[in-house]
Formats: C-alpha cells, structure tokens, sequence
C-alpha cells in the first residue's frame, strides 16, 4: 500500500523559511511526478508545485513562484518544498501528492496518492 507521509510543517514568522519533506513507501518513486497542494481554512484546495520523475522539470503556481522550490531524491523516496519569503497567505495544510505517471499535472484528480498533510502557519 503506498503511502506518503509529510513532515517539516510548524509555525514560522513572515519572511521566515520552512522545508517540508514527504517520504514516499511502496511507490515506484523514480517514475512517478509528485507534486505539493494546499489547502487554508474555508477556501479549495490549491496546486503548489510539481515535478517531473527525473527532477528535470518543476511547475509553480503565480503565488509561489521564486519562494517556493520543489525537489526530489529518487535514491531516498522523498521530495521537499522549499519555502522561503513566507507570507501569512501561505498559512494552510500541505499536502504530498504521487501519480502513477512520470508527467507533471496541477490538477488534483490527476494524482493518485495523496499524504495527511501536515500544517504550515505563518504569523504576521
């Protein structure tokens, strides 16, 4: 059964910088894309980032892009999100999602493993 298990949430400052981690088991991580979503109190589900099995190629969201960096380890299974510049809007659970496929998507219903997310909040 696979699953992916996020860590690295907590609470930050505004400015301050996180790194969120997600440890994948019983996937075929190196040809799978992965990517990172979120979701704030009383609003949907947003696409953060993703990337491509090899690493070779990342897609941001406009809110995120040059704070945020998405990579990956295919030799430990994981990948990381990168945070940096963050800003109180940032406050929400992330998720770790894995598709059966190596290409990058940003919607949701393309991936098809999802971890319990793990909490991000940033004061002001």
């Amino acid at each position: 059964q696979v699953q992916l298990v996020e860590s690295g949430g907590g609470l930050v400052q505004a400015g301050g910088s996180l790194r969120l981690s997600c440890a994948a088991s019983e996937l075929t991580f190196s040809t799978s894309a992965m990517a990172w979503f979120r979701q704030a109190p009383g609003k949907e589900r947003e696409f953060v980032a993703s990337i491509n099995y090899s690493g070779g190629r990342t897609v941001y969201s406009d809110s995120v892009k040059g704070r945020f960096t998405i990579s990956r380890d295919n030799v430990k299974n994981t990948v990381y999100l990168q945070m940096n510049s963050l800003k109180p809007e940032d406050t929400a659970i992330y998720y770790c999602a894995a598709r059966s496929s190596g290409d990058i998507r940003v919607l949701g219903h393309r991936y098809d493993y999802w971890g319990q997310g793990t909490q991000v909040t940033v004061s002001s």
